[in-house]
């Protein structure tokens, strides 16, 4: 490979090459994960196996949470228990309610 001499190159030059290394290491890097995942489908098919069912199907989304609490006055207003208190909730327990008179 020739070698550059990059110190009497202008700033433009410098700047073109980087770029063209950038995209470069990208498509490497791409060529790389496939190569590697193409090698890890072929060692789990020779197995028997698939790669799902040695690693997942990926990570998914979980379901939903069903509703534990409901706002009397509003019962459009609800909350699973998890995450913050909705402010609806905050608001009536601070006025002396108990978290047990809203639940479902």
């Amino acid at each position: 490979m020739a070698s550059v001499n990059v110190d009497k190159m202008s700033l433009k030059e410098l700047l073109d090459i980087e770029t063209r290394v950038k995209k470069a290491i990208m498509n490497a890097k791409e060529r790389e994960r496939a190569d590697l995942k193409n090698k890890i489908a072929s060692l789990a098919e020779n197995a028997g196996f698939s790669v799902s069912e040695l690693f997942g199907s990926g990570r998914g989304k979980g379901g939903k949470v069903a509703v534990k609490y409901r706002n009397k006055d509003n019962p459009a207003e609800t909350w699973t228990g998890r995450g913050r208190q909705p402010k609806w909730l905050a608001a009536k327990l601070a006025k002396g309610s108990k978290l047990a008179d809203f639940s479902i």
